[in-house]
């Protein structure tokens, strides 16, 4: 099904528990904290049901009906390149703010799914449970968020040996209907406007930790779930024109409450298993395929914000000084690597079961260094910008008073834009580099793929070092000493 804006909206009035501001929220789809995010999701689905954007933003499952290319698995580099075509159309509609939109953990279960024979190594059944729930999604066209991290506490110690057994989520019971889970999982991203939570873990788990060794996926009604909001940015943006990011992508994130929620067999894919809550992402190409879309999105998000960088230029007139095109041409460098990257890591990939897949240590590499240069590109968007960031109108409301509006006619000049034009434009980057919703996005590009460390682990477990090394090697056996001196001056 390619559902509309209109239809997932309805869904997601399904009395799910979201606690935000010292209340239970009664309808997320309305509520201040959530209703552009919603409407901005809506969006997002209303562009793949246009029948202008079928081909690109749909395909032909092996029953022949059309489903959003989010669920695509492909089976060679066009492929591939064309869904990437569709998940860079989609992220242009938010510029790459939604770090968990639909299109992410979408790719997370398309991924475990190309790797279905580790599974089937793994349980017969909880395969077949992992078969059917991609097929129900992709039909269903389902926004998925997940949680797989625990929460921090005392992070110097595994789960099973927290002061609360059940801080994290763990199996308290089981029977033949299925499993009771108990305790809490993090980062629940977009969660308010997701149809369905994947429950997992990705952190490495120590012996002792069996009860919280599972994967499973349930709607985000599923009766004794709640969802524990941070702050909403949404709430504290009421105006479009003076926050126009944060009104409008600011996905949420969430702490999931598992109060003994029942989750049936069919939902269950990994049960007491150590070793298959590593291998159903790292053995599979589901870790790949998902951090995949993530650069996809980031590329996005990167050529946004040097559109940014250069109309700050023009605004402020100073395009034409050397040390500023000196700065724009080094973010141009960058931005360029960051699309070459992602090219790379498609022409590089491999063939996994007869699925096309993007080149792991190119990814990695991406990773590893886009970390350390999203903030090295916001400091470069606040040293172009300087006070024009800050040094503007309190509100919209000031442009409803005759009398403020003259002052910031005669103060908010500029040699490429009105006032008025001068003023959106700068609200838009301070948006973008240094409002609350900013700070939120630098931690989030920072840190969603783990922390340096883990992503610099994940490029030296995966980069040819016998390639390199054997270079050496073959260096080394181009020359010997013997070559230089006779023996008695070798032994002298």
């Amino acid at each position: 099904m390619i559902k509309t804006g209109e239809q997932h909206t309805a869904a997601l009035r399904d009395g799910r528990t979201i606690l935000i501001d010292g209340a239970r929220v009664e309808d997320g789809t309305r509520h201040p904290a959530f209703a552009r995010l919603v409407q901005s999701v809506g969006g997002l689905y209303d562009f793949v049901a246009a029948p202008d954007n079928r081909e690109l933003m749909t395909y032909a499952t092996p029953s022949g009906e059309r489903a959003n290319r989010i669920w695509e698995l492909p089976t060679s580099l066009d492929e591939l390149v064309r869904r990437r075509h569709a998940l860079e159309a989609w992220g242009s509609l938010h510029a790459g703010f939604l770090g968990r939109a639909p299109d992410h953990v979408a790719s997370c279960i398309a991924g475990m799914y190309m790797g279905l024979d580790v599974f089937e190594a793994y349980d017969g059944a909880r395969a077949r449970a992992l078969a059917d729930y991609y097929a129900y999604a992709r039909d269903n066209d389902l926004y998925l968020t997940y949680v797989i991290i625990n929460p921090q506490a005392d992070r110097s110690k595994p789960a099973s040996q927290q002061k609360d057994a059940f801080l994290t989520a763990a199996v308290v019971d089981q029977d033949a209907e299925g499993i009771t889970v108990r305790g809490a999982k993090m980062l629940a991203t977009g969660g308010v406007v997701a149809n369905e939570v994947f429950v997992t873990c990705i952190q490495p788990l120590q012996p002792g930790d069996e009860p919280y060794a599972l994967s499973f996926a349930i709607p985000m009604n599923a009766k004794g779930l709640s969802l524990l909001s941070r702050k909403s940015y949404e709430a504290a943006s009421p105006s479009v024109f003076d926050n126009p990011l944060g009104s409008r992508f600011d996905e949420n994130d969430a702490v999931l409450h598992f109060d003994d929620v029942k989750v049936p067999w069919d939902r269950v894919f990994v049960f007491k298993s150590l070793e298959m809550c590593q291998k159903q992402f790292h053995a599979t190409p589901a870790h790949v395929y998902q951090n995949y879309q993530a650069m996809v999105r980031l590329s996005v998000k990167v050529r946004f914000l040097l559109g940014i960088a250069r109309r700050t230029a023009e605004v402020n007139g100073v395009l034409g000084f050397p040390q500023v095109r000196e700065t724009l041409g080094q973010l141009a460098a960058e931005a360029g690597m960051v699309d070459a990257l992602v090219a790379a890591m498609e022409a590089k990939g491999r063939f996994h079961n007869g699925y096309y897949v993007p080149d792991r240590h190119t990814l990695y590499a991406a990773q590893t260094l886009t970390q350390q240069l999203y903030p090295k590109i916001i400091t470069a968007l606040r040293e172009l910008a300087g006070g024009g960031l800050i040094m503007l109108p309190s509100s919209v409301q000031d442009f409803a008073n005759p009398e403020i509006a003259a002052l910031i006619e005669r103060t908010q000049q500029s040699p490429a834009a009105s006032a008025i034009e001068r003023v959106k434009f700068f609200k838009l980057a301070w948006d973008a580099v240094g409002s609350e919703f900013a700070s939120r996005h630098q931690q989030y590009e920072m840190f969603y793929a783990g922390a340096t460390f883990v992503t610099k682990g994940h490029s030296f477990r995966t980069y040819d070092w016998d390639a390199a090394a054997a270079l050496v090697n073959t260096m080394l056996g181009s020359y010997e000493l013997a070559d230089e001196v006779n023996p008695s001056q070798a032994a002298a």
